[in-house]
């Protein structure tokens, strides 16, 4: 199905029929992404008595409970309310789902004995102007990004002044493919997160961080729309699904 879109004063053509979906699927199982030192997610039937939730063991339906953390098991968006002392929801904060998203490709260089994403990365890599969403994609590019073991690796991460320019360029919503746009052992300076949210000083409670996504090596760099979906949780964050649909 063919849609026009009008936005900023532009009109876009984009087919609805072609989702481009970036997000990595949760498992119950130890090749189920991971981060920061947590066991692998849970998915197991309930059981009462002689009754379990598994049709395939006699049971009358499949009723499965779930345990996993958003943060640490897979894509999901967070609120300013991530990092701080009082309760920020992000289903209360993201109240929209479609933006005009800017994917972009960097490979991170080196900084001592980290990898960084630096503003200078950002303002040579975006092209539109005033994108709603930005999707780092990082170099390289593998499949592995579905289930790579993140604890004790020391990902890629942006540099503060990376994610003050961001802010600046009026970007609500950042995407990217790790498990935190932090470094992973900072002390807990979170710089990029507060950066990015102007965290104290004035916090944009409106504005979302993703992780954890997977943007296939297909998917060229440029103006998507973004359709961020995430689960109704009232927490800082929850598993989301976002999908990117091309522009005609």
């Amino acid at each position: 199905m063919i849609i026009t879109l009008d936005h900023k004063k532009q009109s876009y053509t984009i087919d609805v029929s072609k989702p481009l979906d970036i997000s990595i699927p949760l498992r119950a199982s130890k090749e189920n992404v991971n981060a920061w030192y947590i066991d692998e997610p849970k998915i197991a039937a309930v059981t009462e008595g002689k009754w379990i939730g598994k049709v395939s063991e006699g049971g009358t339906t499949n009723f499965n409970n779930i345990t996993f953390n958003p943060h640490g098991h897979g894509t999901h968006t967070e609120c300013v309310g991530h990092i701080t002392p009082e309760f920020y929801s992000i289903n209360n904060t993201l109240k929209q789902f479609f933006f005009m998203a800017e994917v972009i490709t960097i490979q991170p260089k080196k900084q001592g004995a980290d990898l960084v994403i630096t503003k200078d990365h950002i303002e040579h890599a975006v092209t539109s102007k005033n994108p709603d969403a930005l999707i780092i994609r990082t170099l390289p590019n593998k499949k592995e990004k579905l289930n790579k073991q993140y604890s004790n690796t020391n990902w890629p991460y942006l540099t503060e002044d990376a994610a003050v320019y961001i802010k600046e360029l009026g970007v609500m919503h950042l995407l990217i493919d790790l498990p935190s746009i932090d470094k992973e052992k900072d002390d807990g300076k979170l710089a990029a997160h507060k950066a990015f949210w102007n965290y104290p000083k004035a916090p944009r409670f409106q504005a979302t961080v993703t992780e954890m996504i997977y943007v296939e090596n297909t998917i060229e760099d440029g103006l998507y729309l973004l359709n961020l979906q995430i689960a109704s949780f009232e927490n800082d964050a929850s598993p989301s699904k976002p999908v990117l649909y091309k522009i005609l």
